[in-house]
């Protein structure tokens, strides 16, 4: 049985503003009649003070209000409108050139983009542009147009400083990066907190929280494996993964259909498969998970390979548990782990 989290883990994690708690409680204030996100950065009551409730709608039947600060009826780090606007519009078009005088044309202050850009994509605003513009050459070049032709239509005033610039993202030459592969990479926003998608041509190669542990490794790892560049944009996998994975978070979708492209050993492979085939809603152990690949004696090899997962949710290694039930390991946190099964079970009971 799986175990609910005590006041005082909720209260613990509430002081240290713990991201991963997101969607799974909701603190309320006693003193302030207000209700808040496990991570507001708003002045810690006293534990006294505190009610905790599973949902903003239940904080709200018990006459609490919406913090202003954290604004927990909003999905978390949600993309402001005016931001979200500027990306739609670079991905449309990666060869039009944002300025700050454009930005303050808009109304939009310079510095909450560099800020927010920093922040979400550890990249200033430009260098996102300017990354863009380069994913976009590279689709170009290899497709069989002209190095020259795609430099200026780039942007670039001549051949050299595209050449160095595309040096600098590619390790290669414009004319002898063909072989390399592109990986783009999307953030977008969960009931869970935000997350980020990552695809190539042939699928998604991760999906996985934004303040999961250990991601850059698993980044580097990507990289190394299909000799490739992570560069910001957007493709048709990375379209249907969101909205596959909304559907699923409204309770609609129970089955992802979107290609997946996932590098790994050929073990890793077999038991990434195998956890592809847990019915949703229903847990299982390590141990039956490989007695029923036929390698019983493989059990830590087994845990080992669910922990390199690299796509939350759509390979379920959350529907994995210890032998006697209790919650173990996950990259995302265990709070989201116990969400994620609450969930399934809750959507298929009521179906």
């Amino acid at each position: 049985m799986k175990r609910a989290l005590t006041f005082e883990e909720k209260y613990k994690a509430m002081l240290s503003e713990d991201a991963s708690f997101e969607g799974v409680f909701i603190t309320a204030v006693k003193t302030t009649g207000i209700f808040c996100r496990p991570a507001c950065r708003a002045r810690k009551p006293k534990a006294e003070n505190v009610i905790f409730y599973d949902s903003p709608q239940e904080a709200i039947l018990n006459g609490f209000r919406p913090c202003k600060i954290c604004k927990p009826l909003e999905q978390a780090s949600t993309t402001p409108e005016p931001i979200q606007q500027l990306i739609d519009e670079l991905n449309n078009n990666p060869y039009i050139r944002i300025k700050d005088h454009d930005l303050r044309t808009r109304g939009i202050e310079p510095s909450q983009i560099r800020r927010w850009f920093k922040k979400h994509h550890n990249l200033s605003f430009h260098a996102y542009q300017r990354m863009l513009r380069l994913n976009a050459a590279f689709h170009k070049i290899t497709v069989g147009e002209s190095v020259t032709s795609t430099a200026f239509d780039s942007g670039y005033n001549s051949l050299s400083g595209f050449a160095d610039g595309y040096r600098s993202i590619f390790g290669k030459a414009p004319s002898r990066s063909k072989a390399k592969t592109v990986i783009n990479i999307v953030r977008f926003t969960t009931p869970l907190g935000p997350m980020f998608g990552c695809a190539t041509a042939q699928g998604v190669c991760l999906a996985e929280f934004t303040n999961r542990r250990m991601l850059e490794t698993e980044f580097k790892s990507l990289c190394k494996r299909l000799d490739a560049v992570i560069l910001p944009g957007t493709n048709k996998h990375l379209e249907q993964l969101e909205k596959e994975l909304a559907e699923y978070f409204s309770g609609k979708r129970k089955q992802f259909t979107v290609p997946l492209h996932t590098p790994g050993t050929d073990f890793q492979q077999q038991v990434w498969n195998n956890l592809q085939q847990l019915p949703y809603g229903e847990t299982i152990s390590y141990k039956k998970l490989a007695t029923g690949m036929g390698i019983t004696s493989a059990v830590r090899a087994v845990a080992s390979a669910n922990g390199y997962n690299r796509i939350a949710i759509l390979i379920p290694c959350h529907r994995v548990i210890g032998e006697n039930g209790d919650l173990t390991g996950y990259g995302g946190g265990l709070a989201r782990k116990k969400w994620l099964l609450d969930f399934e079970k809750s959507i298929a009971v009521a179906k």
